[in-house]
């Protein structure tokens, strides 16, 4: 599986993490940290962080992609409509939390959320 990340660097015990949560290996990792000029529009920098990761078409539509969103909103808002188009379907999202005590903060693995999975749903509700 791909994992694709827009967050802060994961560490091992984050990567075994997910490598459980999803039942798979991580076979390729891809890190890509935004850093937007907050004074100039935002859609260009999200397309032009997405058209730095080196995936194919058939890449983007066929393999197991996760992805660890960036924590601002309206990049992550960006990054999952644009990946929606590269994609075909809404990808699946890892959730962090802090660790519950963790002296000095860090951050664990804690789901993965089906974001497809959940705009299914809502469609009963139309």
């Amino acid at each position: 599986m791909i994992l694709l990340n827009f967050s802060h660097p994961l560490t091992e015990a984050q990567r075994a993490q997910i490598e459980a949560l999803a039942q798979t290996p991580i076979t390729r990792l891809i890190e890509q940290m935004p850093h937007f000029d907050e004074q100039q529009p935002f859609l260009p920098q999200a397309q032009a962080l997405l058209a730095a990761v080196d995936l194919t078409p058939a890449q983007w539509q066929g393999e197991p992609i996760l992805i660890v969103l960036p924590s601002l909103n309206f990049i992550a808002a960006l990054l999952l409509a644009d990946l929606h188009g590269r994609m075909g379907y809404f990808p699946v999202v890892v959730r962090t939390r802090p660790v519950a005590g963790a002296i000095p903060r860090r951050y664990e693995a804690a789901e993965l959320l089906d974001l497809q999975h959940a705009r299914d749903q809502a469609r009963s509700v139309r």
